[in-house]
């Protein structure tokens, strides 16, 4: 069973990913923060993260990077709410810095679960 690791400092969305990903038949790990998240991959290499850009701790970009520099062939979904600049330019900014797919909140669940095959392989 494909491992995925969703790294996000809400709860609520962390809880609804874990949920509709183990549905859809994944192994789902799940951190509050980069730090947290890079400990975590480090320990067992998922298949896919997706992480959310800002997040206190280490956010999102640093983790992108820091995953692609240790992790070359990582596979990075990044999704973002927004904040003080909107959610399109933190999403561009992570598709320059190594993210395979962006995605802005509120998710579309028919699109990343669509984009969670492709990546994986499925």
């Amino acid at each position: 069973m494909p491992l995925i690791l969703v790294i996000d400092d809400d709860d609520q969305v962390r809880g609804m990913l874990r949920e509709m990903l183990g549905r859809a038949g994944y192994e789902v790990a799940d951190a509050p923060n980069g730090k947290e998240g890079i400990r975590l991959y480090r320990q067992n290499p998922a298949d896919l993260v997706i992480t959310e850009i800002i997040m206190p701790e280490k956010e999102g970009i640093e983790t992108i990077m820091d995953l692609r520099r240790e992790f070359p062939g990582v596979k990075i979904i990044a999704m973002s709410g927004g904040g003080s600049i909107g959610p399109e330019e933190y999403l561009y900014m992570a598709r320059r810095l190594g993210a395979n797919r962006t995605f802005a909140k509120p998710l579309e669940r028919d699109e990343l679960l669509k984009a969670v095959g492709e990546l994986i392989g499925i």
